[in-house]
């Protein structure tokens, strides 16, 4: 691969493929969203999915861990009986926050074009 070409630009660990690999899955950016825009940035587990209708118990938790693998979350911990765990958007999450926010908005301007894409007579055309 010669340095400046196409061939490198579209690497499999190139900017644009790893920015998509974030939206590869489906609650990432829903948990992105949801925690900035209902909940400040900070949410503990129970409030969150319930902020997030047709998420599972055990599909939250596994965005949560990734996400918090990834550095846009963090867990805490409070020493409550029982213990109540909160999640809060790092510096890195925040910053992932505005793309999310810029292609929910989009969605929603654009509904018309994505009904379209669902409809079996737009796929023939």
């Amino acid at each position: 691969m010669k340095p400046g070409t196409a061939e490198e630009e579209w690497r499999e660990d190139c900017a644009p493929r790893r920015v998509l690999a974030l939206f590869a899955t489906k609650w990432t950016s829903m948990v992105l969203h949801t925690l900035h825009t209902r909940h400040d940035g900070a949410s503990r587990t129970g409030a969150l999915q319930r902020s997030l209708p047709g998420v599972s118990q055990k599909m939250l938790t596994q965005t949560l861990r990734a996400m918090e693998d990834g550095g846009l979350v963090t867990r805490h911990v409070q020493g409550t009986s029982p213990p109540a765990v909160e999640y809060r958007l790092t510096d890195l999450g925040r910053r992932f926050v505005e793309p999310v926010e810029w292609l929910y908005a989009w969605g929603r301007d654009n509904a018309d074009a994505l009904d379209q894409l669902g409809s079996p007579t737009a796929r023939r055309d």
